[in-house]
């Protein structure tokens, strides 16, 4: 009762902030809008509100509902090896769909999974599917999402990845908004629904909300010369985690290839941002002893059986017998 005296007295020559401090009436809405009138909000703060006068985007101060408890500890493991300086790998699932191979591929050893979505047809469900077959795998759950898109980048964080991989940032201004789509505010521009995320990730220390914007690891690809155009800019971004010099494309889409001056060159480009924005810098697994580069993509589920089997094999590997008839015959018998 205090507080609505107080505020009927603020707002006593304002007969709009009177009608929104009051609006029908109700203890449990005391500052709904009135039915059927305009309440005049646009113009005019409710008392007692952080952001004064007409409404602006531009200068709202956000509130703290949502701030990481103090003292809150970051969670992800990945995050805190790149915090620290230290290698990360990623091991790649191309194919997979089955939650049984996604698990074994998850505990073998990697840091993080690189959930392929960008050359390959499974669908989120499936993804889904895997990732919350093993929350608690050694290698947190990782995604490289097909494009830079609200969508793909809102079903992959929805669904628990703590990596997030983003392709062909062809842009400063497209990389703006693949940080925008992975964060949520003030940084970013996520939206928030009852998703695996929140089921996944429950009771780390914080709340999901609250501290994911701090764990989540987010990776910019650049793959592309408009890329390397703004590769300065794109690795300075707040949120941006590291960037990843895209070894085949950079190729593809230069005409070079590795060892050729004008290729190392491309990726001396990407290094020398990453250097200069204290990030950290990605490649290929073959590229572990290359200057200052500390997160790795490793090979596929399908690579690592086949080394697995070879590995445990060893000088019984393919030595299958060998028939002269039937389907198992060498050809020309």
């Amino acid at each position: 009762m205090k507080f609505i005296l107080v505020a009927a007295a603020m707002c006593a020559s304002l007969t709009l902030c009177a009608d929104a401090v009051f609006g029908q009436g109700s203890a449990q809405f005391p500052f709904a809008a009135p039915a059927g009138k305009d309440s005049g909000a646009l113009d005019h703060a409710l008392p007692g509100a952080v952001n004064q006068g007409p409404f602006d985007m531009t200068k709202w101060k956000y509130g703290s509902a949502w701030n990481p408890p103090p003292g809150a500890k970051i969670w992800n493991p990945v995050k805190i090896k790149m915090m620290q300086g230290a290698k990360v790998t990623a091991g790649t699932i191309s194919a997979a769909t089955d939650p049984e191979i996604y698990c074994a591929m998850a505990n073998a050893g990697y840091d993080f999974t690189w959930t392929e979505m960008q050359h390959n047809s499974r669908d989120w469900d499936a993804a889904a599917r895997m990732w919350a077959a093993c929350p608690r795998a050694k290698a947190v759950p990782g995604v490289r999402v097909a494009y830079t898109d609200e969508r793909e980048e809102q079903h992959a964080l929805d669904n628990g990845a703590l990596v997030l991989v983003v392709p062909t940032i062809r842009s400063y201004e497209e990389a703006i908004k693949a940080r925008d789509w992975a964060y949520f505010p003030p940084l970013g521009k996520r939206s928030q629904g009852t998703v695996q995320a929140f089921t996944m990730w429950e009771n780390v220390p914080g709340g999901y909300r609250g501290t994911i914007n701090d764990n989540l690891v987010l990776i910019l690809m650049i793959e592309t010369l408009d890329g390397l155009k703004d590769a300065d800019r794109i690795a300075k971004i707040p949120g941006v985690t590291a960037i990843f010099a895209a070894s085949t494309d950079l190729g593809n889409f230069s005409g070079y290839k590795q060892g050729d001056p004008d290729y190392e060159r491309e990726i001396n480009i990407v290094h020398d941002a990453a250097i200069k924005a204290g990030v950290r810098l990605c490649g290929p697994i073959a590229w572990v002893g290359r200057p200052d580069f500390t997160c790795f993509q490793a090979g596929s589920e399908l690579t690592a059986i086949a080394r697995g089997a070879a590995d445990e094999l060893g000088s019984l590997a393919n030595t299958q017998g060998k028939p002269e008839v039937g389907p198992f015959a060498a050809p020309g018998h």
